[in-house]
């Protein structure tokens, strides 16, 4: 399965801004559509956001649209997830997963993770 790499993640105040990064070994890294979760202690996993193979379909999580946006660029086999007017809800880590189909919905046991980054927003 493809290999993904996160990072761009850290202690941030109130109101700032932060972009993750999703670094995939996947060849070709067009076949994959990627999405980010998150996890904050205690809490279940939750989905963020996602972007389909071409990058022309996004999907957002309600809570976070308007403050999140996601990117791809295939030719550096990354996706992005830019973070503005971040809150102290937002602390947690951020996973992204990757998964061969149009756009990733509910994640499945045969897609990859990668090992998260931590987000921390401070109040």
């Amino acid at each position: 399965q493809v290999q993904l790499v996160e990072s761009g993640g850290g202690l941030v105040q109130v109101g700032g801004s932060l972009r993750l990064s999703c670094a995939a070994s996947a060849r070709p890294f067009s076949s994959y559509s990627v999405a980010w979760f998150r996890q904050a202690p205690g809490k279940e996993r939750k989905f963020v956001a996602a972007i389909g193979q071409s990058g022309g379909t996004t999907s957002i999580v309600n809570s976070v649209r308007g403050r999140f946006s996601i990117s791809r660029d295939n030719a550096k086999n990354t996706v992005y997830l830019q973070m503005n007017n971040l809150q102290p809800e937002d602390t947690a880590v951020y996973y992204c997963y990757a998964e061969p189909v149009a756009i990733v919905t509910i994640p499945r046991d045969s897609g990859s993770w990668g090992q998260g980054t931590q987000v921390t927003v401070s109040s």
